[in-house]
């Protein structure tokens, strides 16, 4: 390591070290920037201008961060309230752009790390879409029809006042589908009047939604993962998989992954996970999970070769070829990673928000096993809702076929430009490093261009 590169670890760490004093006990954040930052190391030493510009020091600083009541009446009668967010992360490429998750464990640090991380996947989609994020610490699983829409139409009532579809655009996330956004549309509509139909994607297609959005982020995984397999001459074809989750990004990768002849045999939810030797069925889980909205525990009642085991953790000691998490942060952690190697896995693909352990990842790497990280694996969700955004403006819908292709060429760029920012800076196949500084340097350079703000 040169002098260089000494001075701007040393750099980054300072970085590193304010972030954490400034954000206590914020463990998500803390994980998010440090393994960014760390991969950003050979940046600075090669373009001292970042430093000069302070680019690092107003990345890890959210623009804005919105905090709200939400309060709500239940079918009994009885006033809850929620806690409400909104990070408005960097607004350097476009307006900002990110989820909104409705989850018991939302909390300020979350919201931080997933629009932290969104502003670097945003740039890698190629898309002029900024970083941003939101949701609550309320639970819609087991909420009526009636408690849901009160919820969305409160949190509407408070976040109408920060979004727009040249400002701010929500869309959904873990525990936020079409059903969701549908009632916080109407909302907004309300309030505001008119019919801005840009201001929210993710939205029912009889009202401006884009085809191929719900499928966008599953699929989207599982291109980007299929083009790391045929750098190495492998594939799909024949391949086992293993799927965490059974949410939006999990049952269509469970259905492309088929698609492209590979066996998936295993999914799951927060109480535990199938395992289906002969293959889980995709319009099965596609039923259970969208359409009745039940647990994937009852996927064994039509399946009589499936077995259920509680406990989602032990998805990981299946054996498999390719292994997809898709359910949530730091689902994998390093023990669960030395099994999946140990068992012969070839390539992870992030479907979720940081599903890996940084301790996690490190063994994928030092074990040459092919990593597709999640800033540029399920990417496919927001480049398409970036896709709905356009045909809003235009007031005009693509085929499915045509969305479909679209998002095939994003993500192929996206592992493209990866490998070869790794290759620039002297990292080959490491996408980790790739990714991150792929995405950087974009929001970098236009940062610089418009000054400090």
């Amino acid at each position: 390591m040169n002098q260089e590169e000494i001075a701007a670890k040393n750099y980054v760490q300072n970085v590193y070290d304010t972030v954490v004093k400034r954000n206590p006990n914020e463990t998500e954040f803390h994980q998010a920037v440090k393994e960014i930052l760390d991969s950003l190391v050979p940046v600075i030493a090669k373009h001292p201008k970042y430093k000069q510009h302070g680019i690092l020091e107003r990345m890890v600083e959210p623009e804005r961060l919105i905090s709200f009541r939400v309060p709500w009446v239940d079918d009994q009668g009885a006033v809850q309230v929620n806690r409400g967010f909104r990070v408005q992360f960097n607004s350097a490429i476009g307006p900002y752009k990110g989820g909104l998750r409705f989850h018991p464990s939302v909390n300020a640090s979350i919201i931080k790390f997933l629009g932290f991380e969104q502003t670097l996947k945003n740039s890698l989609t190629g898309q002029p879409i900024g970083g941003g994020k939101g949701g609550s610490d309320f639970d819609p699983k087991g909420k009526s029809e009636g408690e849901v829409m009160r919820f969305t139409q409160s949190f509407m009532t408070e976040l109408y006042k920060y979004i727009g579809s040249d400002i701010d655009v929500p869309a959904g996330d873990i525990g936020v589908s079409g059903r969701e956004i549908g009632y916080m549309f109407g909302q907004y509509k309300r309030i505001r009047g008119g019919n801005e139909a840009g201001v929210l994607t993710g939205k029912n297609i009889l009202f401006g939604g884009s085809l191929a959005r719900t499928e966008a982020t599953g699929y989207g995984a599982v291109y980007f993962v299929n083009e790391m397999l045929q750098s190495k001459g492998l594939s799909f074809e024949d391949s086992t998989v293993v799927i965490s989750g059974s949410g939006n990004v999990s049952i269509y990768a469970i259905q492309k992954a088929t698609q492209l002849g590979a066996k998936v045999v295993a999914c799951s939810d927060s109480n535990g996970y199938v395992y289906d030797k002969d293959g889980i069925k995709f319009e099965t889980v596609q039923r259970l999970k969208e359409v009745e909205r039940k647990r994937i525990s009852e996927y064994v009642n039509e399946h009589p070769s499936a077995v259920y085991v509680e406990g989602c953790q032990n998805i990981w000691t299946i054996p498999c070829d390719i292994a997809l998490p898709c359910a949530t942060q730091n689902e994998i952690n390093e023990a669960s990673a030395r099994l999946l190697v140990a068992n012969g896995v070839k390539a992870i693909g992030e479907g979720a928000n940081m599903p890996s352990t940084l301790e996690a990842i490190d063994v994928f790497l030092q074990n040459d096993v092919l990593f597709g990280p999640a800033k540029a694996a399920n990417a496919g969700g927001v480049a398409v809702s970036a896709l709905e955004m356009a045909q809003n403006s235009m007031r005009y819908q693509w085929h499915f076929h045509e969305v479909d292709d679209k998002l095939h060429e994003i993500m192929k760029n996206i592992y493209r430009n990866s490998v070869a920012a790794a290759q620039e800076y002297g990292y080959p196949g490491n996408l980790v490093v790739g990714a991150n500084i792929a995405g950087f340097i974009k929001v970098a350079d236009s940062m610089i261009a418009q000054g400090v703000i």
